[in-house]
């Protein structure tokens, strides 16, 4: 088999259960890394990791709810137990419950900051030594850390505050974690994707989902495969070129 650009790299991909997390995990493994798959669902990891290995590539389903600090930190020390190394990080975790100030409870705020945010700091702060020591053992001599946002964290709508800022903030950390981790080899990037195949619509209120579906109805959405195919371009880059940061829309999307 030809040497493919992440032969003998590690990638942790957090929300690997579905969607666009499913679908990177797939793509990094295609590119040979070996893929630890972090979700909440077991079935769903195990089946992943089965598709995976069928494929000829390996896996790690790590059950783990990553907004209690302990699993998020033991997601990462099991990555590092079963491949005993760290390359890639992408947090592709995320949820968005739309709903207006007036309508929405706390709690339905508390879960976004709780996953968005603080998850994904959580298994940031892990792993960023792990990242720090691959790229300084690479014979590629980089490593990356990819956060998938949200078209939302530039353009906010009605019913998406809270959501919004949640991917608002994420730009914000990414950009400073770029500047203090470039001289250690670790490139950091961000992702932002517009319309997902309308799969926010299902989180959201009644009346907000009905508006999101008038909305979106005549938009042929992104794929999750789009998006992991944007993922799979910037991990694979020479350590020349980093990719800050990229924004997706759908074709007919205009805002």
């Amino acid at each position: 088999m030809a040497e493919r650009p992440l032969d003998g790299a590690v990638a942790l991909v957090t929300g690997a259960g579905g969607g666009i997390g499913a679908a990177t995990a797939r793509r990094l493994a295609g590119e040979g890394a070996a893929v630890a798959l972090v979700a909440g669902r077991r079935d769903r990891l195990d089946q992943l990791a089965g598709d995976i290995a069928r494929r000829g590539g390996e896996a790690l389903a790590v059950e783990a709810d990553i907004t209690e600090p302990e699993r998020a930190e033991d997601a990462v020390q099991d990555t590092l137990d079963r491949f005993g190394r760290l390359d890639i990080l992408v947090n592709g975790t995320g949820v968005m419950l739309l709903n207006s100030a007036l309508h929405t409870t706390i709690e339905e705020w508390d879960r976004m900051v709780s996953l968005n945010v603080a998850g994904l700091l959580r298994v940031t702060h892990a792993a960023v030594p792990h990242l720090i020591y691959a790229a300084s053992t690479s014979p590629r001599q980089v490593a990356d850390l990819v956060n998938v946002g949200s078209a939302a964290g530039r353009v906010a709508r009605p019913g998406s505050s809270v959501y919004s800022l949640t991917q608002a903030g994420l730009r914000a950390f990414a950009e400073s974690l770029r500047q203090e981790l470039a001289g250690e080899g670790v490139r950091v990037s961000v992702v932002e994707p517009g319309t997902v195949d309308a799969e926010g619509a299902g989180h959201a209120a009644d009346a907000a989902r009905d508006a999101a579906r008038r909305q979106l109805g005549a938009i042929e959405g992104l794929r999750p495969e789009d998006i992991a195919d944007s993922i799979g371009y910037i991990v694979t880059r020479e350590r020349r070129v980093a990719v800050n940061e990229m924004l997706l829309r759908a074709g007919d999307q205009t805002w």
